[in-house]
């Protein structure tokens, strides 16, 4: 089961992902992502990261519970029991992130900037979103870029990790950590 603290840090990329706000992720969600990205961007590699992130919503969509009446939606809490599953699938943990990784390293030099992060997070958002801050604490060797390896490392301390004090807690940016 889920911690609060997963909680808190999982809520918060729902909520920017649930363009309506109705408590469901939906295909539509995941498109509108990736029509973000696309226009922030300037690609011309619409076909790319549109693979990208409906391959994220097939994945999601293929662990919600089916016949319960909301075929085509996934709540919160399934997401959840998803994120407690990954512990135990660092492969597949590691393969997003590595594709991730070469949707976010816009140029191809196998590093990502802060600027193609700050790209990255304000498409997520759905809205401009100050991330100087959070990048130096991602920045793990202090080289004003994230390496394949840390990339990697910070995409599997947010989604499969439950440390506080792990520097991919602030992957998606800043939130509210639980009290206690």
């Amino acid at each position: 089961m889920a911690s609060e603290f997963q909680r808190r840090k999982i809520a918060g990329v729902f909520e920017a992902m649930d363009t309506d706000g109705d408590g469901f992720l939906r295909e539509g969600d995941f498109a509108a992502l990736a029509d973000r990205w696309i226009a922030i961007r300037g690609t011309d590699d619409h076909a790319r990261l549109s693979s990208i992130m409906m391959g994220w919503w097939d994945t999601l969509l293929a662990a919600a519970r089916p016949g319960d009446g909301r075929e085509g939606k996934v709540t919160l809490d399934e997401v959840l029991s998803v994120v407690d599953r990954l512990g135990a699938m660092p492969d597949a943990v590691t393969g997003t992130a590595e594709a991730m990784f070469e949707a976010v390293d816009e140029d191809g030099d196998g590093r990502v900037s802060a600027e193609e992060y700050n790209r990255l997070i304000e498409a997520w958002n759905g809205r401009p979103t100050d991330t100087d801050a959070i990048f130096p604490l991602l920045d793990l060797n202090g080289d004003g870029h994230l390496s394949r390896e840390e990339f990697v490392r910070l995409w599997t301390d947010f989604w499969a990790g439950d440390d506080p004090e792990a520097p991919g807690t602030w992957v998606f940016g800043r939130f509210e950590l639980p009290i206690g």
